[in-house]
Formats: C-alpha cells, structure tokens, sequence
C-alpha cells in the first residue's frame, strides 16, 4: 500500500519541528482536492497524511505547511507563514518521502525514502 510520509527539520535550532500542521490535496485542473491532514510528531514526522480510505493514484499532489503557528510558539518570527511543496506521484505503488528543511527565513525540500 501507498503512502505520502513527511519529515520537518527546522535548521536554524537543528532539531524536529514538532507541532507543524500539513495537508495534503491532490491537484487537478478543477483545482485542490483535500485527501489528509496531520501535526508533526515530537519527531517532526507525519508517518501517513493519506486519511483512512483516501486512495493514491498517479497525479500531482500538494503538501501545505502551516508554519507561522510553530515559529509563533517559540517566539521566533517568520518571513514564510506558510510552505506549500508540489509534487508528482508517478508510481502510486510506491511511499512518497517529502521532508521540508525550515528556517525562519528558508526552507528547501527533496524526495526521501
């Protein structure tokens, strides 16, 4: 079975970033279709955003990172209130890695495993 997993690393303390909320939709031409949501763990994971009976197909899919609340609770503020990755499942056998590396003021990402 398929999943769509993500990590958040917050560089700038060089530790997880537990307490993020993502979602995640699949995108299509009639626009974003919800699928999961999910906080991070004290590990900065979301081991599985798919909710239960949400099925993955070949497509492209969004994952949005509401990340002003996570910088607020530690008194820190941000220039991005939010992360939005865009990605392409093209084989919905396999699981979808997508970390998000964050800082206050910049966050890169890649596929993981």
């Amino acid at each position: 079975m398929s999943t769509i997993s993500t990590h958040v690393l917050d560089t700038a303390l060089g530790r997880p970033a537990g307490g993020v909320a993502v979602t995640l939709a699949r995108v299509a031409e009639d626009g974003a279709h919800p699928l999961g949501a999910g906080t991070t763990d004290a590990d900065g994971r979301v081991r599985d955003l798919l909710a239960p009976g949400a099925a993955l197909g070949a497509g492209t899919y969004r994952l949005r990172f509401l990340v002003a609340a996570y910088f607020a609770a530690s008194g820190r503020s941000a220039f991005y209130p939010e992360v939005a990755i865009t990605f392409v499942v093209g084989d919905a056998t396999e699981h979808y890695h997508v970390p998000l590396l964050l800082s206050p003021f910049g966050y890169s990402t890649y596929r993981g495993s």
